[in-house]
């Protein structure tokens, strides 16, 4: 049994404490599957007086949080601050920086700052692990960087937010609009108090960027993801959707395209015959497709304190065993530029809602603007009146190019016919 890895652990919120709490519990099993024991040395936190329920008197305080990075006694940093920059960047810069193996669940960091924290890792033989900033408990970065290394990767896709989809399968199971189930995914604490970037699909493109860099060896480039989010899907559309046989979640996928890479997250229509359609609540799932091993799939719990602190803990026991590697699958230097692929060019079906005022004409008018736009309409419905006064119609178009359908939502524009912005969602293919 070789000598305790130390640890320096920044943030006690709900995954810190988890953190603790796991090495606690499964200690004994985690020293024998490491082949060292890992000990928590010191602790940094913005309030030290805060009840956290465990016992923290066993640890070194350290006020400034930056100052963890140099602690004599810790061999690894552990980041759960949260953030893009600020506190948590400056931590990871310096622990790297002086050779300490750094650990994190911050995908934000890591979506924009990843090939920088990458190179500064390779430079200092340091670790840079981050299985739990995507997808909770879920060892899809393990699943992606090791198990599938030897296969190129066609396209990785999946459902990537818990909050998000614990809303639309909500709406779904019980006919209610996305504002009451807000509501009251907030009181449950699945959304925050401003759960922007999870319902605007900012969490998810986080994420993405992460996934689609080590499946397909690219930079992380958060700024080529193409972002949408739920908040204006209304029970009408996901209805609609069931009776055509789909259920609607919000997917984020990368593939290679023209010109580069494509990526996004979006609303899509999920066939019933996908996996994914069957994902419900807040359980995160992910879709990997590679040449020679074909589909595979990763599917459970993508939030909360164990399983994220699960993550944490199977990082440190990687770092304990001296198992890691390249952080995105490659040495930093072979990680070659993404390029923004074109979406006009990529072919595929689309469910576009209007509500319209009920007036002679209206149909006629969206009909020949996807007739000028090349859009072939495979169905067509209009439902009753909706809650505004208007009249829905829900179009469902044949396959073709995406470029087609965002002209003919352009020659829509400005239309006096229509209330309100349509709605377009992909069905995934």
């Amino acid at each position: 049994m070789g000598d305790a890895l130390r640890v320096a652990l920044a943030g006690l919120g709900t995954v810190g404490g988890g953190v603790i709490r796991l090495l606690d519990t499964n200690r004994d099993l985690i020293t024998r599957r490491a082949g060292r024991p890992i000990e928590i040395v010191a602790v940094s936190a913005r309030d030290r007086t805060k009840d956290r329920g465990v016992d923290l008197s066993r640890f070194a305080w350290v006020d400034d949080t930056a100052s963890l990075a140099s602690y004599p006694d810790a061999d690894v940093v552990v980041e759960l601050i949260g953030g893009s920059d600020g506190p948590a960047l400056t931590l990871a810069r310096t622990a790297l920086d002086a050779g300490r193996g750094f650990v994190t669940a911050n995908k934000a960091m890591l979506a924009h700052h990843g090939l920088e924290l990458a190179q500064k890792a390779e430079a200092a033989n340091a670790a840079l692990k981050f299985e739990a900033a995507v997808a909770g408990g879920i060892p899809v970065i393990k699943g992606l960087r090791e198990g599938a290394a030897a296969n190129a990767i066609a396209r990785v896709y999946g459902i990537l937010n818990g909050t998000c989809n614990f809303i639309l399968s909500k709406m779904e199971a019980e006919g209610r609009d996305f504002a009451e189930v807000l509501a009251e995914a907030q009181a449950l604490g699945y959304a925050e108090a401003d759960p922007s970037f999870d319902i605007d699909g900012v969490d998810a493109a986080h994420k993405l960027s992460i996934l689609a860099a080590i499946a397909f060896g690219t930079q992380p480039a958060f700024g080529d993801v193409a972002i949408g989010g739920v908040r204006h899907v209304l029970a009408a559309d996901i209805a609609q959707a069931a009776s055509l046989g789909y259920r609607v979640r919000l997917v984020g996928v990368a593939e290679e395209g023209a010109g580069g890479l494509f990526q996004r997250v979006h609303p899509h229509l999920v066939p019933l015959d996908h996996p994914l359609a069957h994902v419900t609540g807040s359980t995160n799932a992910v879709v990997a497709e590679g040449n020679f091993v074909g589909r595979l799939l990763f599917q459970g719990a993508g939030a909360g304190d164990g399983p994220t602190a699960s993550a944490v803990v199977a990082d440190l026991i990687d770092i304990a065993r001296g198992e890691y590697g390249a952080s995105f699958a490659m040495p930093a230097h072979e990680l070659i530029p993404a390029g923004k692929a074109d979406s006009g060019e990529r072919r595929g079906r689309a469910y576009l809602r209007f509500t319209v005022q009920d007036k002679v004409g209206v149909l006629a008018e969206i009909a020949a603007a996807m007739r000028d736009a090349g859009v072939s309409i495979e169905s067509l419905i209009q439902r009753g009146e909706a809650a505004d006064g208007g009249v829905m119609i829900a179009i469902v178009t044949h396959e073709g190019p995406e470029r087609a359908v965002a002209q003919a939502l352009e020659r829509l524009r400005g239309s006096q016919s229509l209330v309100g912005q349509p709605l377009l969602m992909h069905i995934l293919g």
